[in-house]
């Protein structure tokens, strides 16, 4: 039997009347356009636990033995070397651990915020990527891959399965870095380039806290349609201009991959700014709102907080991926001094944006994915900070058909190594998009000779993650 049609075999169908096909879709008017229009949302493979992801990116690796992972054991080997003479010893974190909710999941003192929330939490104890680099590991873990340029995971959801509104962006990624890849790690490489992530912000990198530009994204700010070049009905009648000569192009071709995105993707950026700057515009929420987030200038958690919010208004308004990102957790000085600061700034606002999307009854549907490209060991080294590791780290996950108030898997007695029920990078990706209703083995794209997907050839649906 045939596998049933994916998007690509779609769009590889229909390329031969592109031109007109593309345009009436999107303004809507034929059905049959629909299906080469790659943001209308389209079937899933099976019925779906949820409709969007956020993802909150803690680029630099939190360590998990300080965060959700205690390892009594450690506390009978405090202080001893790994080796003989050696500065860096095994070192039980500085942070208690109790236990928190009815589920009674231990959870450090460093983030108690998102303790409050242990209850909704499916935490994964066994994490475990490729590469101990960040610049490999942050592309693995937002591409799939850290050795080639590959789509990254928001543009692959995209691509599977549309999305919710045509004003917005499929995929929008909030403060993203200029380290570990730059724009590979939300771009679409060999997919639609409508399908790449819109970067709102930008982490001014090197460790910095990440902020806000004043004008977040360029002529797309309030009030409506504020261009200084051009006012609306002039920008309407140069875009009508542009899209007619691009699509005699695409007739005279036959099919033309990257003029097909160009001519979507512009129409997107028209329509874009219709509603995009309500949606961005966060003086609409209540005042009490805006301080459970920790919004307020001088406040530790004011880029967060912000990032936070913008995140819950473009998940009701039907943006199918949004990113938050934070760095940077690479604390190999001081850990001290630099994990509790990193907690400052983040753990109100994500115990907040918890709270918002239950209240709201969005988190049912809505999958919220927390933590770093990888863990840290139980080590501590002459500098007093952690190095890298991983083989064995943990993420959390929330909503979106996951179990609550569990733990899955484990480390080793020290926290050093995935041992039990181990979830890889792509394990965890195939699960996702599993809760998405899609079968990652069946969501690909032909590239140079050969279909691709987010999972490449590995990954295995862990059902012990889901409800």
């Amino acid at each position: 039997m045939n596998p049933a049609p994916t998007r690509r075999h779609l769009l590889s169908a229909s390329s031969a009347g592109f031109g007109m096909l593309a345009l009436r879709g999107l303004f809507g008017s034929n059905s049959q356009a629909a299906m080469v229009n790659p943001l209308v949302p389209t079937k899933t493979h099976f019925p779906a636990r949820a409709k969007r992801v956020i993802f909150l990116f803690m680029q630099g690796g939190p360590s998990q033995v300080d965060t959700f992972d205690f390892k009594p054991a450690l506390t009978k080997q405090h202080g001893v070397p790994v080796a003989k003479d050696s500065p860096t010893v095994f070192y039980q974190s500085p942070w208690k651990f109790k236990p928190r909710g009815q589920s009674g999941m231990l959870v450090s003192d460093l983030l108690p915020n998102m303790a409050r929330h242990a209850d909704d939490l499916c935490v994964i104890n066994s994490m475990h990527t490729d590469h101990n680099a960040h610049p490999q590991a942050i592309l693995q873990m937002n591409t799939g891959s850290f050795a080639f340029t590959r789509p990254s995971v928001g543009a692959w959801c995209v691509y599977g399965l549309g999305t919710e509104n045509q004003n917005l962006p499929g995929f929008v990624t909030i403060n993203p870095s200029f380290s570990g890849g730059g724009p590979l790690k939300h771009g679409s490489a060999f997919l639609p380039a409508v399908c790449a992530g819109t970067p709102i912000g930008q982490d001014r990198g090197n460790g910095a806290s990440p902020g806000f530009p004043a004008t977040p994204l360029k002529d797309i700010q309030l009030p409506f349609m504020n261009n200084a070049r051009l006012d609306v009905a002039a920008q309407r009648r140069q875009l009508d201009l542009v899209q007619s000569l691009n699509r005699q192009k695409l007739a005279q071709d036959g099919s033309n991959e990257a003029l097909e995105g160009l001519i979507t993707s512009a129409e997107l950026a028209f329509n874009m700014q219709r509603e995009m700057p309500e949606v961005m515009n966060l003086n609409q929420e209540s005042v009490a709102t805006q301080e459970m987030y920790g919004i307020g200038d001088g406040k530790p958690t004011d880029q967060i907080g912000r990032a936070c919010l913008m995140a819950r208004r473009f998940a009701e308004a039907g943006v199918r991926f949004i990113q938050v990102n934070h760095e940077f957790w690479d604390d190999h000085t001081d850990i001290f001094k630099g994990h509790p600061q990193h907690a400052l700034e983040t753990d109100q606002p994500f115990g907040a944006l918890l709270t918002d999307l239950k209240q709201r009854g969005l988190l049912e549907d809505t999958l919220v994915l927390w933590g770093g490209e990888f863990g840290r060991p139980p080590l501590l080294n002459k500098n007093n900070g952690r190095d890298h590791n991983n083989v064995g780290f943990s993420m959390w996950l929330a909503g979106g058909g996951v179990k609550p108030g569990i733990r899955f898997g484990s480390t080793d007695e020290t926290g050093a190594r995935a041992e039990q029920d181990k979830v890889h990078l792509h394990d965890l990706h195939a699960t996702m998009l599993h809760l998405l209703g899609l079968n990652h083995e069946k969501i690909t794209y032909r590239y140079a000779g050969r279909d691709f997907r987010l999972t490449d050839v590995y990954g295995e649906v862990k059902h012990g993650l889901i409800a």
